[in-house]
């Protein structure tokens, strides 16, 4: 990878981020990001620097992470080469923005978007690039319009890089963001792909540029649309006992966690995701016929919502 194109990846991950948290404060009125810079310390096994914002406490995010990473290690963890073992031990750059939004009101799904890049390659070979990323949504409260505007949104923003693409990185987003463990979705999905190299370092990282540019047209219509709806004690209890199965997923399936955990991340960054609150119910069921019933029973299976 040439040290241009690391330069125009790096700064529209900067401008996309701060793009995104300036709409989220609009958006919550209230509350702002706090900004947290950090550089990796001589002698870590991670060299690099990121830029982590969190919200917490907002009238509409409980909790709101959103974080830029931008390192680079001697080898590249098992995570990352799950699919290229030809670079096992490589060393590697990598740099990204992630973002997972925990809105307070348990009508407004929760959210997650993630844009990356790396690149490795071993001494005496020239460095190999790929892409990967996505968004996903993962309501408490099904609604129909709102799977459909955000599957909609995904679609067109693949649409310029093949009819192909939405169809295959739905599946991809389904297949992946599944709790093995419980045999059941986290959410009704989005888009998600990875060590995309199609086309060569240019197209990937236009289709990482399409991705990252529709998430805020993805979501906040979603936001408007939900964001005064009444809610009790009932509605917060489900939210909680459904945050559960996200903690789970990003903990024990999540290669982005681990990928962070095994190159020596900073942890705090890593673990921005985690929703502020949450709790576990033992052989918890739903009411049968229940709005709560209608999220698993409808919502939390694969279903063609574009």
């Amino acid at each position: 990878m040439s040290q241009t194109m690391a330069h125009d990846v790096r700064d529209y991950l900067q401008t996309l981020q701060q793009r995104i948290t300036a709409a989220i404060e609009s958006a919550d009125g209230t509350a702002q990001f706090l900004e947290d810079r950090w550089q990796k310390a001589p002698g870590e096994p991670l060299q690099g620097d990121g830029v982590t914002r969190i919200l917490e406490g907002g009238t509409l995010m409980e909790r709101a992470g959103c974080g830029f990473s931008h390192v680079r290690g001697p080898r590249l963890p098992p995570s990352a080469t799950q699919h290229r073992p030809e670079l096992a031990g490589a060393p590697f750059e990598a740099m990204g923005v992630s973002l997972v939004f925990h809105p307070l009101n348990p009508y407004v799904p929760t959210v997650h978007m993630n844009v990356r890049m790396i690149a490795a390659g071993q001494p005496g070979q020239a460095p190999v690039c790929w892409f990967g990323g996505g968004m996903d949504l993962t309501p408490y409260y099904g609604f129909d319009e709102d799977c459909v505007h955000f599957h909609r949104t995904c679609r067109a923003a693949l649409e310029p890089f093949g009819h192909d693409k939405y169809p295959r990185f739905k599946q991809w987003c389904d297949e992946y963001f599944f709790n093995r463990h419980r045999a059941e979705p986290r959410g009704i999905g989005g888009i998600f792909f990875d060590d995309f190299a199609e086309g060569g370092a240019e197209t990937g990282f236009a289709l990482m540029r399409g991705v990252g540019d529709a998430f805020l047209d993805a979501y906040l219509p979603i936001v408007e649309r939900r964001r005064a709806m009444p809610w009790g004690e009932r509605e917060r209890e489900h939210q909680l006992y459904r945050r559960g199965r996200y903690v789970e997923f990003n903990l024990v399936w999540d290669r982005g966690t681990h990928f962070g955990l095994q190159s020596g991340g900073r942890t705090e960054s890593i673990l921005l995701s985690m929703p502020p609150l949450v709790r576990w119910a033992y052989q918890h069921q739903p009411a049968p016929g229940s709005p709560e019933a209608e999220l698993t029973a409808r919502f939390l299976v694969p279903r063609d919502w574009a």
